[in-house]
Protein backbone atom coordinates (compact mmCIF):
# COMPACT_ATOMS: atom_id res chain seq x y z
CA UNK A 1 0.00 0.00 0.00
CA UNK A 2 1.39 3.74 -0.76
CA UNK A 3 2.10 6.45 1.59
CA UNK A 4 -0.77 8.63 2.52
CA UNK A 5 0.06 12.39 2.10
CA UNK A 6 2.20 14.08 4.49
CA UNK A 7 -0.40 15.23 7.41
CA UNK A 8 -1.41 19.16 6.87
CA UNK A 9 -1.77 20.64 9.76
CA UNK A 10 -4.91 22.87 8.97
CA UNK A 11 -8.45 23.23 10.75
CA UNK A 12 -11.31 21.24 9.56
CA UNK A 13 -12.87 23.80 7.61
CA UNK A 14 -10.05 25.94 6.27
CA UNK A 15 -10.72 29.12 5.24
CA UNK A 16 -8.25 31.47 2.83
CA UNK A 17 -9.27 34.66 4.89
CA UNK A 18 -8.70 33.54 8.41
CA UNK A 19 -5.20 32.05 6.75
CA UNK A 20 -4.27 35.25 5.41
CA UNK A 21 -5.55 37.03 9.12
CA UNK A 22 -3.13 34.59 10.39
CA UNK A 23 -0.07 35.78 8.39
CA UNK A 24 -1.12 39.35 8.83
CA UNK A 25 -1.08 38.66 12.67
CA UNK A 26 2.14 36.98 12.13
CA UNK A 27 4.19 39.44 10.72
CA UNK A 28 2.80 42.24 13.02
CA UNK A 29 4.04 40.27 16.19
CA UNK A 30 7.33 39.97 14.21
CA UNK A 31 7.61 43.59 14.06
CA UNK A 32 6.47 44.21 17.37
CA UNK A 33 9.33 41.70 19.21
CA UNK A 34 6.90 38.74 19.79
CA UNK A 35 9.42 35.89 20.83
CA UNK A 36 7.11 33.21 19.35
CA UNK A 37 6.34 34.63 16.42
CA UNK A 38 10.33 35.19 15.64
CA UNK A 39 10.67 31.28 16.43
CA UNK A 40 7.89 30.72 14.36
CA UNK A 41 9.53 32.47 11.30
CA UNK A 42 12.77 31.07 12.16
CA UNK A 43 11.59 27.55 12.38
CA UNK A 44 9.55 27.92 8.73
CA UNK A 45 11.14 30.16 6.77
CA UNK A 46 14.18 29.56 5.05
CA UNK A 47 15.59 33.12 4.84
CA UNK A 48 15.19 33.10 8.76
CA UNK A 49 17.26 30.35 9.70
CA UNK A 50 20.68 30.75 10.97
CA UNK A 51 19.35 34.24 12.11
CA UNK A 52 18.85 35.87 15.79
CA UNK A 53 16.11 36.82 17.25
CA UNK A 54 17.18 40.66 17.05
CA UNK A 55 18.07 40.31 13.27
CA UNK A 56 14.31 38.73 12.44
CA UNK A 57 12.81 41.57 13.76
CA UNK A 58 15.42 44.12 12.27
CA UNK A 59 15.02 42.42 9.13
CA UNK A 60 11.77 44.02 7.34
CA UNK A 61 10.49 41.22 6.31
CA UNK A 62 7.01 41.24 4.57
CA UNK A 63 3.52 39.67 4.17
CA UNK A 64 4.41 37.13 1.48
CA UNK A 65 7.30 36.35 3.63
CA UNK A 66 5.02 35.53 6.72
CA UNK A 67 2.66 34.00 4.26
CA UNK A 68 5.54 31.61 3.18
CA UNK A 69 6.07 30.74 6.70
CA UNK A 70 2.21 30.12 7.61
CA UNK A 71 2.05 27.73 4.58
CA UNK A 72 5.00 25.81 5.95
CA UNK A 73 3.84 25.62 9.46
CA UNK A 74 0.68 23.81 7.97
CA UNK A 75 2.80 21.19 5.71
CA UNK A 76 2.52 23.04 2.16
CA UNK A 77 6.27 24.00 0.53
CA UNK A 78 4.45 27.71 -0.36
CA UNK A 79 1.57 29.72 -0.17
CA UNK A 80 0.38 29.29 -3.81
CA UNK A 81 0.33 25.55 -2.60
CA UNK A 82 -1.80 26.33 -0.07
CA UNK A 83 -4.00 28.77 -1.59
CA UNK A 84 -4.68 25.94 -4.10
CA UNK A 85 -5.28 23.10 -1.67
CA UNK A 86 -7.38 25.11 0.31
CA UNK A 87 -9.49 26.57 -2.71
CA UNK A 88 -9.95 22.94 -4.36
CA UNK A 89 -11.30 21.40 -0.37
CA UNK A 90 -14.39 24.63 -0.75
CA UNK A 91 -15.10 23.74 -4.64
CA UNK A 92 -15.62 20.12 -2.63
CA UNK A 93 -17.84 21.27 -0.67
CA UNK A 94 -21.78 20.51 -0.69
CA UNK A 95 -24.03 17.53 -1.28
CA UNK A 96 -23.44 15.15 -4.05
CA UNK A 97 -25.81 12.90 -5.34
CA UNK A 98 -24.54 9.83 -7.41
CA UNK A 99 -25.07 9.56 -11.21
CA UNK A 100 -23.08 6.84 -11.97
CA UNK A 101 -20.79 3.80 -10.34
CA UNK A 102 -19.19 1.36 -11.64
CA UNK A 103 -17.23 -1.66 -9.29
CA UNK A 104 -14.75 -3.56 -10.63
CA UNK A 105 -16.03 -3.13 -14.18
CA UNK A 106 -19.83 -3.82 -13.63
CA UNK A 107 -21.82 -0.79 -13.49
CA UNK A 108 -24.31 -0.64 -10.44
CA UNK A 109 -27.90 -0.28 -11.78
CA UNK A 110 -28.68 3.46 -11.71
CA UNK A 111 -32.03 2.65 -9.25
CA UNK A 112 -29.86 1.06 -6.25
CA UNK A 113 -28.13 4.63 -6.19
CA UNK A 114 -31.16 7.16 -6.02
CA UNK A 115 -30.75 7.29 -1.75
CA UNK A 116 -27.45 7.65 -1.92
CA UNK A 117 -25.28 10.90 -1.37
CA UNK A 118 -21.97 12.03 -0.06
CA UNK A 119 -22.26 15.27 1.94
CA UNK A 120 -18.73 17.47 2.33
CA UNK A 121 -17.24 19.93 4.37
CA UNK A 122 -14.06 21.20 4.03
CA UNK A 123 -11.80 17.67 4.57
CA UNK A 124 -14.72 16.12 6.10
CA UNK A 125 -17.26 13.80 4.42
CA UNK A 126 -20.37 11.32 5.65
CA UNK A 127 -21.89 9.36 2.77
CA UNK A 128 -25.89 8.11 3.50
CA UNK A 129 -26.33 4.87 1.78
CA UNK A 130 -29.90 2.58 2.91
CA UNK A 131 -26.84 -0.24 3.98
CA UNK A 132 -24.91 2.50 6.14
CA UNK A 133 -23.58 5.56 6.97
CA UNK A 134 -19.63 6.09 6.52
CA UNK A 135 -17.78 8.94 8.06
CA UNK A 136 -14.46 10.44 7.95
CA UNK A 137 -11.86 12.75 6.46
CA UNK A 138 -9.63 13.23 2.92
CA UNK A 139 -6.93 15.05 1.87
CA UNK A 140 -6.08 15.87 -1.63
CA UNK A 141 -3.05 16.64 -3.79
CA UNK A 142 -4.18 19.10 -6.62
CA UNK A 143 -0.40 19.49 -8.06
CA UNK A 144 -0.85 16.09 -9.32
CA UNK A 145 -2.16 14.66 -12.42
CA UNK A 146 -4.53 13.61 -12.15
CA UNK A 147 -5.41 14.96 -8.78
CA UNK A 148 -5.24 12.92 -5.96
CA UNK A 149 -7.29 11.72 -2.67
CA UNK A 150 -6.98 9.44 0.50
CA UNK A 151 -9.65 8.88 2.89
CA UNK A 152 -9.36 7.94 5.74
CA UNK A 153 -12.84 6.48 7.19
CA UNK A 154 -13.60 6.81 10.79
CA UNK A 155 -16.87 5.91 12.01
CA UNK A 156 -19.02 3.02 9.56
CA UNK A 157 -18.70 -0.19 8.27
CA UNK A 158 -14.82 0.49 7.09
CA UNK A 159 -13.98 2.66 10.00
CA UNK A 160 -9.82 2.25 10.00
CA UNK A 161 -9.82 2.05 6.82
CA UNK A 162 -8.59 3.85 3.95
CA UNK A 163 -9.08 4.13 -0.10
CA UNK A 164 -6.18 5.53 -2.06
CA UNK A 165 -7.60 7.21 -5.61
CA UNK A 166 -7.75 9.99 -8.23
CA UNK A 167 -10.56 12.74 -8.92
CA UNK A 168 -11.36 15.43 -11.37
CA UNK A 169 -13.88 18.18 -11.03
CA UNK A 170 -15.66 20.00 -13.34
CA UNK A 171 -18.35 22.46 -12.06
CA UNK A 172 -21.27 20.24 -10.57
CA UNK A 173 -19.61 16.90 -11.57
CA UNK A 174 -17.38 14.92 -9.49
CA UNK A 175 -15.46 11.72 -11.20
CA UNK A 176 -13.52 9.53 -8.22
CA UNK A 177 -11.56 6.33 -8.35
CA UNK A 178 -10.93 4.44 -5.72
CA UNK A 179 -8.85 1.56 -4.89
CA UNK A 180 -10.64 -0.59 -2.42
CA UNK A 181 -8.71 -3.20 -1.57
CA UNK A 182 -5.66 -2.23 -0.71
CA UNK A 183 -3.80 -1.88 -3.53
CA UNK A 184 -2.22 0.74 -5.77
CA UNK A 185 -3.55 3.98 -6.68
CA UNK A 186 -6.03 3.68 -10.01
CA UNK A 187 -4.24 5.80 -12.92
CA UNK A 188 -7.28 6.44 -14.81
CA UNK A 189 -10.78 6.73 -14.69
CA UNK A 190 -12.08 3.15 -14.93
CA UNK A 191 -12.27 -0.12 -13.53
CA UNK A 192 -12.29 -3.39 -14.73
CA UNK A 193 -12.82 -7.03 -13.29
CA UNK A 194 -11.11 -8.13 -10.25
CA UNK A 195 -9.56 -4.64 -10.14
CA UNK A 196 -10.97 -3.71 -7.01
CA UNK A 197 -11.97 -0.11 -8.00
CA UNK A 198 -14.70 1.60 -8.09
CA UNK A 199 -15.66 4.71 -10.50
CA UNK A 200 -18.64 6.97 -9.09
CA UNK A 201 -19.68 9.63 -11.16
CA UNK A 202 -21.48 12.32 -8.93
CA UNK A 203 -24.02 15.29 -9.73
CA UNK A 204 -23.85 18.25 -6.89
CA UNK A 205 -27.38 18.50 -5.61
CA UNK A 206 -26.37 21.98 -3.42
CA UNK A 207 -23.55 24.18 -2.63
CA UNK A 208 -24.97 25.48 0.83
CA UNK A 209 -22.80 23.96 3.66
CA UNK A 210 -24.23 20.68 4.83
CA UNK A 211 -25.18 19.75 8.51
CA UNK A 212 -23.41 17.92 10.82
CA UNK A 213 -20.67 16.77 8.99
CA UNK A 214 -18.23 16.16 11.61
CA UNK A 215 -15.90 13.32 9.90
CA UNK A 216 -17.21 10.95 12.88
CA UNK A 217 -16.02 9.57 16.06
CA UNK A 218 -13.73 6.69 16.07
CA UNK A 219 -15.50 3.84 18.10
CA UNK A 220 -14.48 1.81 21.14
CA UNK A 221 -13.19 -1.64 19.33
CA UNK A 222 -16.48 -4.01 20.89
CA UNK A 223 -14.74 -6.74 22.84
CA UNK A 224 -16.22 -10.29 22.26
CA UNK A 225 -17.91 -11.80 25.78
CA UNK A 226 -17.55 -15.19 26.76
CA UNK A 227 -20.34 -16.70 24.81
CA UNK A 228 -17.87 -15.91 21.67
CA UNK A 229 -14.71 -17.84 20.81
CA UNK A 230 -11.75 -16.03 21.83
CA UNK A 231 -8.96 -17.15 19.84
CA UNK A 232 -6.85 -14.44 17.17
CA UNK A 233 -5.74 -15.26 13.74
CA UNK A 234 -3.84 -18.52 14.77
CA UNK A 235 -6.57 -20.18 14.63
CA UNK A 236 -8.17 -18.79 11.98
CA UNK A 237 -5.29 -20.52 9.44
CA UNK A 238 -6.54 -21.83 5.79
CA UNK A 239 -7.54 -25.67 6.14
CA UNK A 240 -7.99 -26.60 2.75
CA UNK A 241 -11.56 -28.76 2.07
CA UNK A 242 -14.03 -29.85 -0.54
CA UNK A 243 -16.19 -27.13 1.52
CA UNK A 244 -13.71 -24.64 1.36
CA UNK A 245 -12.83 -25.25 -2.35
CA UNK A 246 -16.35 -24.88 -3.01
CA UNK A 247 -16.72 -21.44 -0.98
CA UNK A 248 -14.25 -20.02 -3.21
CA UNK A 249 -14.75 -17.21 -5.55
CA UNK A 250 -17.37 -14.75 -6.29
CA UNK A 251 -20.88 -14.65 -5.32
CA UNK A 252 -23.62 -12.44 -6.21
CA UNK A 253 -26.21 -11.65 -3.28
CA UNK A 254 -29.85 -13.85 -3.60
CA UNK A 255 -31.40 -12.60 0.14
CA UNK A 256 -29.92 -10.62 2.63
CA UNK A 257 -32.17 -10.17 5.82
CA UNK A 258 -30.69 -8.22 8.76
CA UNK A 259 -32.23 -8.08 12.20
CA UNK A 260 -35.43 -9.04 10.59
CA UNK A 261 -35.33 -6.37 7.90
CA UNK A 262 -34.86 -7.70 3.91
CA UNK A 263 -32.58 -5.79 1.95
CA UNK A 264 -34.72 -4.41 -0.93
CA UNK A 265 -34.27 -5.60 -4.15
CA UNK A 266 -32.48 -2.96 -5.57
CA UNK A 267 -29.66 -3.10 -3.33
CA UNK A 268 -29.11 -6.92 -3.61
CA UNK A 269 -27.65 -6.40 -7.43
CA UNK A 270 -24.69 -4.29 -5.90
CA UNK A 271 -23.67 -7.15 -3.26
CA UNK A 272 -20.29 -9.05 -3.57
CA UNK A 273 -19.23 -11.90 -1.48
CA UNK A 274 -15.77 -12.86 -2.57
CA UNK A 275 -13.97 -15.62 -1.43
CA UNK A 276 -9.89 -16.01 -1.76
CA UNK A 277 -8.85 -18.82 0.18
CA UNK A 278 -10.34 -18.84 3.83
CA UNK A 279 -10.36 -14.95 3.73
CA UNK A 280 -13.88 -13.28 2.73
CA UNK A 281 -14.94 -9.58 1.41
CA UNK A 282 -18.61 -8.91 2.19
CA UNK A 283 -19.34 -5.20 -0.19
CA UNK A 284 -22.59 -3.66 -1.00
CA UNK A 285 -22.25 -0.79 -3.83
CA UNK A 286 -18.70 -0.81 -4.13
CA UNK A 287 -18.37 -0.79 0.03
CA UNK A 288 -17.27 -3.45 1.94
CA UNK A 289 -18.70 -4.35 4.69
CA UNK A 290 -17.04 -7.38 6.27
CA UNK A 291 -14.04 -8.79 5.61
CA UNK A 292 -12.81 -11.61 7.93
CA UNK A 293 -10.69 -14.75 8.12
CA UNK A 294 -13.01 -17.92 7.89
CA UNK A 295 -13.55 -21.24 9.87
CA UNK A 296 -15.69 -23.66 8.96
CA UNK A 297 -16.38 -27.10 11.39
CA UNK A 298 -18.15 -29.79 8.45
CA UNK A 299 -18.82 -32.34 11.85
CA UNK A 300 -21.46 -30.10 12.88
CA UNK A 301 -25.64 -30.13 11.62
CA UNK A 302 -25.36 -27.10 10.57
CA UNK A 303 -22.44 -26.74 9.79
CA UNK A 304 -20.56 -24.13 12.00
CA UNK A 305 -18.87 -21.06 10.43
CA UNK A 306 -16.64 -18.44 12.47
CA UNK A 307 -15.44 -15.29 11.20
CA UNK A 308 -12.50 -12.76 12.43
CA UNK A 309 -12.95 -9.60 11.71
CA UNK A 310 -10.33 -8.16 10.31
CA UNK A 311 -10.79 -4.60 9.34
CA UNK A 312 -13.31 -1.60 10.50
CA UNK A 313 -14.38 -1.12 13.97
CA UNK A 314 -15.19 -5.03 14.83
CA UNK A 315 -11.66 -5.84 13.97
CA UNK A 316 -10.10 -8.53 16.41
CA UNK A 317 -13.74 -9.61 17.19
CA UNK A 318 -15.39 -13.16 16.54
CA UNK A 319 -18.94 -13.80 15.30
CA UNK A 320 -20.40 -17.17 14.99
CA UNK A 321 -22.63 -18.83 12.55
CA UNK A 322 -24.20 -21.55 10.41
CA UNK A 323 -24.58 -22.09 7.21
CA UNK A 324 -26.56 -24.85 4.94
CA UNK A 325 -26.76 -25.17 1.38
CA UNK A 326 -29.85 -24.26 -0.80
CA UNK A 327 -29.26 -26.55 -3.86
CA UNK A 328 -26.42 -24.48 -5.35
CA UNK A 329 -26.35 -21.26 -3.04
CA UNK A 330 -24.80 -20.85 -0.12
CA UNK A 331 -27.07 -19.74 2.89
CA UNK A 332 -25.15 -18.34 6.20
CA UNK A 333 -26.53 -17.08 9.64
CA UNK A 334 -24.24 -15.11 11.70
CA UNK A 335 -24.96 -13.86 14.89
CA UNK A 336 -24.07 -10.13 16.05
CA UNK A 337 -20.76 -9.55 18.50
CA UNK A 338 -20.88 -11.44 21.38
CA UNK A 339 -23.74 -13.10 20.77
CA UNK A 340 -24.50 -17.28 20.58
CA UNK A 341 -24.29 -19.05 17.45
CA UNK A 342 -27.44 -19.33 16.02
CA UNK A 343 -29.85 -22.49 16.03
CA UNK A 344 -31.45 -22.01 13.14
CA UNK A 345 -31.87 -20.18 10.30
CA UNK A 346 -33.55 -16.90 10.94
CA UNK A 347 -33.29 -13.18 11.58
CA UNK A 348 -36.10 -11.94 13.39
CA UNK A 349 -36.43 -7.74 14.63
CA UNK A 350 -34.40 -7.51 17.46
CA UNK A 351 -31.96 -10.68 17.33
CA UNK A 352 -29.09 -8.91 15.53
CA UNK A 353 -28.90 -11.75 13.14
CA UNK A 354 -28.12 -11.77 9.59
CA UNK A 355 -29.44 -14.15 6.82
CA UNK A 356 -27.51 -14.34 3.93
CA UNK A 357 -27.97 -16.55 0.72
CA UNK A 358 -25.58 -16.40 -1.82
CA UNK A 359 -25.42 -17.62 -6.17
CA UNK A 360 -22.19 -17.95 -7.47
CA UNK A 361 -21.31 -15.96 -10.56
Amino acid sequence: MENRFVAKQLPPRPNLDHLRGQAKALLAAIVSGDAEAIETLQKHLPAAKGMSKDQVRKASFRLADSQSAVARKTGFASWPLLSRHVDQLRNLEGTWEFARLEVDGNTIPPAALTQSRISIDGDRFRTDSPEATYEGIFNIDVEANPQQIDIEFVAGPEAGNWNFGIFRLNGDQLEICLDMSGKSRPGDFRTTEGSGHAYETLKRSSRARPEKVTGGTPSQKTEPTTSAPSQGPAGFDFVDSSLMARLQGDWAAVRIVRDGQELPAMMLGTGLRKAIKNEVKISFGGQVMIQALVRLDESTDPISVDYYNTCGTAAGTVQMGIMKWIGDEACFCMAALGQPRPSDFSSLPGSGRTLSQWRLK
